[in-house]
């Protein structure tokens, strides 16, 4: 597993369990750092993953839901709903990560961690986020400003 790959993991991970316990994030954080050694950068990624998207959560849902509504977002299992949150936190949000790259790491991670059609969920939902990228940019930042 690549690297920064293995840092979106750990952050999908805590997100998860945070998402279903409501545990604190820090704490999850430190434990699953433990399971899961990564270099200080990777760590840090990972961190701003975690503590970027926890803020945003509800308006990242109101977002995949809008632009998504094929999609009824309450019939989205946990796991999904939070890849597809840490993908648009970073090409809508963080802007660091191309959304091609975002939308792979993610459909990686579906693989990884989601039902066999996860996947091809995962990547249907963040293609239709990323026609509508630039609305989806300014609604974040209206939101994250108030």
């Amino acid at each position: 597993m690549k690297s920064r790959t293995r840092a979106r993991s750990l952050a999908l991970q805590v997100l998860y369990e945070v998402d279903l316990t409501q545990h604190s994030a820090a704490d999850v954080y430190k434990l699953r750092l433990e399971d899961t050694p990564l270099t200080d950068d990777l760590a840090e990624f990972a961190r701003q993953i975690i503590f970027g998207v926890l803020p945003l959560s509800q308006p990242l849902d109101h977002a995949i839901e809008k632009y998504a509504p094929e999609w009824p977002f309450d019939q989205i299992a946990a796991i999904d709903r939070n890849i597809l949150r840490i993908a648009c936190w970073e090409f809508a949000v963080q802007r660091e990560t191309p959304v091609k790259v975002a939308i792979n790491e993610a459909v990686e991670l579906a693989k990884m961690y989601g039902s066999d059609s996860t996947a091809r969920f995962v990547n249907g939902v963040l293609g239709s986020l990323a026609e509508h990228q630039y609305e989806l940019i300014q609604q974040l930042k209206q939101t994250s400003e108030s």
